[in-house]
């Protein structure tokens, strides 16, 4: 979303504009690369076979920035992430689909901050969240 997003007009309930992703395992070999994180289980079938998985998996971290991504693009230019936390719940593997989803849940104010708190998770192809958590956005206000 382009422009702002003002505080009065997010309504409880609404859900963020899905954002969807393909992970390969070239997307992988950069996020290792930019993250510092090369665990053989994200690159090495062999040892994360041996380490009890199916394949190499998507790095959990990758998908918290995709939903990093769903929420500073629907907040818009002008708003503030605060926090986000997330707990990882299934792998997922490269070559698959998944959906970032959001929902708003909560709306205050708190020491002259507008506050929005959201749900967020990673869903796979078959609608089941494989990450979950809550993030907190500061929105401006059409009355500042």
């Amino acid at each position: 979303m382009t422009g702002a997003v003002f505080y009065e007009d997010v309504v409880i309930g609404a859900e963020l504009p899905p954002l969807a992703k393909h992970p390969t395992t070239q997307q992988l070999v950069k996020w290792a690369n930019a993250s510092g994180d090369y665990n053989e289980i994200h690159y090495d079938k062999d040892y994360a076979q041996r380490a009890g998985l199916k394949g190499v998996i998507v790095h959990g971290r990758l998908g918290l920035s995709w939903l990093g991504q769903l929420i500073t693009g629907w907040m818009g230019v002008d708003g503030t992430l605060k926090r986000i936390e997330v707990s990882y719940r299934k792998m997922v593997y490269p070559d698959t689909d998944v959906v970032c989803r959001g929902k708003v849940i909560e709306k205050y104010t708190q020491d002259s901050e507008h506050l929005i708190k959201l749900e967020i998770w990673l869903e796979s192809s078959g609608g089941e969240r494989v990450t979950q958590g809550t993030a907190i956005v500061n929105l401006p206000s059409r009355d500042n």
